[in-house]
């Protein structure tokens, strides 16, 4: 059975790594494949050649009909599949909807500063292709 969803995320981001390890704990039916994008065996070529740092810079997603979704979406579809889809409802709302994904945007922008993590050029420099 192929997933629905290939989840990748940052495994040297402490958040990150809770909602993932949260998911994968909720995910029984093995829907979702969970990918860390900081694996030395990370090999974009295997996932639509989503660059890591293309991945570091917003939370990509690959369903299984390999459209390739990112941000709120990925956490969206991934609560849905594990059975919590109510929990992003408000996405829906389309008031609340451009407010939330604002606020998105700024935390994967500024998500490395606000863990206390090396900028993105820095974890480039052992990660991204030369």
């Amino acid at each position: 059975m192929k997933n629905k969803l290939t989840f990748l995320f940052d495994g040297g981001c402490p958040l990150c790594l809770r909602e993932t390890n949260f998911l994968k704990k909720r995910d029984t039916s093995n829907q979702i494949a969970f990918v860390d994008i900081n694996s030395k065996d990370y090999d974009q070529s295997l996932f639509n050649n989503i660059s890591y740092s293309e991945a570091m810079s917003n939370l990509h997603g690959i369903t299984e009909n390999d459209e390739i979704i990112r941000g709120l979406d990925v956490l969206a579809y991934s609560y849905e599949l594990v059975g919590l889809g109510w929990v992003y409802y408000p996405l829906k709302i389309k008031l609340l909807s451009p407010l939330l994904r604002l606020v998105y945007r700024y935390w994967a922008k500024y998500r490395l500063q606000i863990t206390g993590r090396s900028d993105i050029e820095k974890l480039c420099t052992s990660q991204c292709e030369q």
